[in-house]
């Protein structure tokens, strides 16, 4: 019923996250109604950030310049290392603000399911950083899932006696939750994790 052009647009726009077939349709139709004011941009910005953009060769985090402007900042705190999954997840705490450190992107988490292994994360290259850091702070950012939390371990684990201090984000209850509505994980989490005041 509709043109191989339009259908492979519809295909792609799907695999994007948050898409599916209904609301990919939809994009879809948007952008050829809506062609010199949204697409023929979105295509031209696309097409630019594609060679423009790649990842850097310390941390992992794309940039059009290598290495990246954080690793490149000497004003940042050389001697701590926030470990991150995704740069997803770095950007998330760049855009909080509350860490001047350097980042370190593992690209997923250790998975026997899936047969994700050390070697095929950025772990060993973590591992070299840590060592040649000097004694400084690892704090491993990972999400609070089982395979999170089991990559965690595994880095603590192999940065053990290399003299880097390690910590991790805290987890338990977030600023306005709650309790309620907080599954029983966070709830023992937090428990766990009190402090005094």
């Amino acid at each position: 019923m509709i043109g191989r052009e339009i259908d492979q647009l519809i295909a792609l726009l799907a695999r994007l996250p948050g898409l599916g077939p209904r609301s990919a349709r939809r994009a879809a139709l948007y952008l050829l109604n809506h062609r010199d004011q949204i697409m023929v941009p979105l295509a031209e910005s696309i097409e630019a950030a594609a060679s423009a953009i790649g990842p850097c060769s310390v941390c992992g985090n794309l940039d059009t310049v290598d290495p990246c402007s954080i690793c490149a900042d000497e004003a940042r705190d050389r001697q701590s290392i926030c470990v991150v999954e995704t740069v997803a997840d770095l950007w998330a705490l760049e855009r909080a603000g509350s860490y001047r450190g350097l980042y370190h992107v593992l690209g997923g988490t250790l998975s026997a399911l899936d047969g994700v292994g050390p070697e095929d994360l950025a772990i060993p290259k973590l591992i070299s950083r840590a060592r040649s850091n000097g004694g400084g702070e690892v704090i491993l950012a990972m999400n609070a899932t089982v395979d999170g939390q089991t990559t965690a371990h595994y880095i603590a684990d192999k940065l053990a006696g290399s003299g880097a201090e390690i910590s991790r984000l805290a987890h338990g209850v977030p600023v306005g939750g709650e309790l309620d509505f907080l599954d029983d994980g966070t709830l023992v989490a937090a428990m766990r994790a009190r402090r005094a005041l």
